[in-house]
């Protein structure tokens, strides 16, 4: 038996119902703003990282409290926009960095809400795969581009190193600090997303 606490949080997390279409789209548009915002507000960190956002607090629990495609919609055209506007803004970002996150973070919100459902342990072990997806996803392109010299990462050179180069995308480890935040997000947002249609 799970304590009070756990049943009251598989509470806000089980029994999956669709709103509707109209109101599905509206929170995307707001999930997908939010989400770009916090992307823009950000910690500079040295190539190929370039920054630490405090998105993955938001994208994550949406990911738990909402359907998996709206999510998933909601975390890719966000980051999108989000880094598009850092790129431009400033020095030292390459264009493929917003693909890259449609690449590295949407997919996370699949990982998620595929967990959402199966309690509170099994979703914060999903966070933390979804985060080493988003860290690996970010290491091996960049690996890649390093060694072949593509998307201004500088001159073609061997792989090992262009892996050593790639190797600060572990700093995107760090994004793990945002998981209570996610998890504080989720206990507070949840009733109000039961009221929405998305829990029974």
């Amino acid at each position: 038996m799970g304590t009070y606490a756990e049943s009251a949080f598989h509470e806000e997390t089980s029994a999956r119902t669709t709103p509707a279409r109209s109101l599905r789209l509206a929170l995307v548009a707001v999930f997908s703003s939010l989400i770009a915002v916090c992307t823009m507000i950000s910690v500079p960190l040295p190539p190929p990282v370039f920054e630490i956002t405090l998105a993955p607090a938001v994208y994550l629990a949406f990911a738990a409290l909402a359907d998996k495609w709206d999510a998933f919609a909601a975390t890719g055209i966000g980051g999108f926009v989000g880094e598009l506007y850092n790129i431009a803004a400033k020095p030292g970002g390459s264009p493929i960095y917003p693909f890259g996150m449609i690449w590295a973070r949407a997919p996370e919100a699949l990982i998620v809400a595929w967990a959402a459902t199966r309690g509170r342990k099994t979703l914060a072990l999903a966070m933390v795969a979804a985060t080493a997806y988003e860290t690996f996803a970010f290491l091996v392109p960049d690996w890649l581009f390093y060694t072949f010299g593509l998307f201004g990462y500088g001159s073609p050179t061997d792989a090992y190193s262009g892996f050593v180069l790639a190797l600060p995308d572990l700093a995107t480890f760090l994004d793990l600090a945002f998981i209570p935040v996610a998890f504080a997000i989720i206990a507070a947002a949840g009733p109000t997303f039961r009221r929405l249609g998305y829990r029974s």
